[in-house]
């Protein structure tokens, strides 16, 4: 057995400046850092993967556990810090993905995000989007937009997540935050009981289902400012994804919908920076204005990044604008940039001009 606890991988990840924990039975504890995987200095034997993953869970999880179903929940440990696990099976044998999480809620100004979000954040009503891959940041920053409307308005906040992420005080606003499985059923579900609790804005953790976003866009209609994410990685095929949910015959209603209560889309990734000693987040914005909606209503989504390009003043960039400046700034090489990109004549474009 080894002489190592949970708690000692956590701290080491902590300390280690790691954003997750594989735990498995194929191999010792492996971290990842600035993106990457490594081997951390635990040995481990089968039975010692499966004793540290079955210490995260209490006997409810177990059960559910032996029911065969994966577990998603929210997990703080003795010095109250916080993470997210998830627990599943692979080859019969259990295994663990755990996400570390940030105690404290960073600002829009420490993450270096632009400008317009804080505008975004500053909307009466509407739905704005933040989107991206995989451990891409959307969750901090979605937590940090709470927090500056925590901070700078008196309104009430719902949010509706899978797990409770960050942890957020009442400061000038009233905020109540519901967990998924422990405190409602569904996304859908809590969006609907979510209109008579008197809300102003609304957070969803994630548009998974047509359930979900019908009733999302229904709370921006109605006056709410509703906040949520879509893996998807950019404002095209944002669209895209939730127009395809509906049924051929409801998607020029839903067309009509986004162009009613669209604010903006946040499509976002980390890029590690030049130097390697951490990554930084490249953006790319997409605000509801006139020519925006009007684009959505007439499902011309090939035309927005002609429109982003062109629309600086209104708060509105590509990625690979963002990531062009990122180069000429010295943050972060091309060769990274062009890594992180879909469309690299764009970016090759942008280098060019910026020399």
């Amino acid at each position: 057995m080894s002489d190592y606890t949970i708690k000692i991988l956590l701290n080491y990840a902590r300390e280690n400046d790691c954003s997750d924990i594989h735990i498995t039975s194929t191999q010792a504890p492996t971290f990842r850092r600035l993106g990457q995987l490594f081997v951390g200095p635990f040995l481990a034997t089968r039975e010692d993967s499966r004793s540290l993953i079955l210490s995260l869970l209490n006997e409810a999880q177990r059960e559910d556990l032996t029911l065969g179903n994966d577990l998603d929940f929210a997990f703080e440990d003795t010095d109250g810090l916080r993470y997210r696990v998830n627990v599943y099976r692979q080859r019969g044998e259990l295994a663990s993905a755990i996400r570390v999480l940030r105690n404290d809620i960073p600002t829009l100004t420490s993450l270096m995000l632009p400008d317009v979000i804080r505008s975004l954040a500053e909307e009466p009503s509407g739905i704005v989007l933040v989107t991206g891959p995989t451990g891409s940041g959307k969750s901090t920053t979605l937590a940090a937009m709470i927090d500056y409307i925590n901070t700078s308005r008196k309104v009430h906040i719902i949010t509706i997540e899978d797990p409770i992420e960050y942890s957020h005080s009442n400061k000038n606003c009233l905020v109540h935050q519901r967990e998924l499985h422990r405190d409602v059923s569904s996304f859908a579900n809590a969006l609907r009981s979510a209109m008579r609790e008197d809300p102003d804005v609304i957070l969803v953790g994630e548009m998974r289902d047509f359930e979900t976003i019908s009733a999302a866009v229904t709370a921006a209609e109605t006056g709410h400012l509703v906040f949520s994410t879509l893996h998807t990685t950019g404002a095209a095929q944002t669209l895209d994804r939730i127009v395809d949910v509906y049924p051929s015959q409801s998607q020029d209603m839903i067309r009509a919908q986004l162009a009613g209560v669209l604010r903006g889309v946040i499509t976002q990734t980390l890029v590690p920076l030049a130097d390697g000693t951490s990554r930084v987040v490249a953006t790319e914005i997409l605000i509801g204005t006139d020519a925006v909606l009007n684009l959505i209503r007439e499902g011309k989504y090939h035309q927005l990044a002609t429109t982003m390009q062109s629309s600086g003043a209104a708060g509105m960039h590509t990625l690979a604008a963002d990531l062009a400046r990122l180069v000429s700034q010295g943050r972060i090489t091309a060769n990274v940039a062009l890594c992180a990109v879909s469309n690299r004549s764009e970016l090759e474009q942008y280098l060019e001009l910026n020399g």
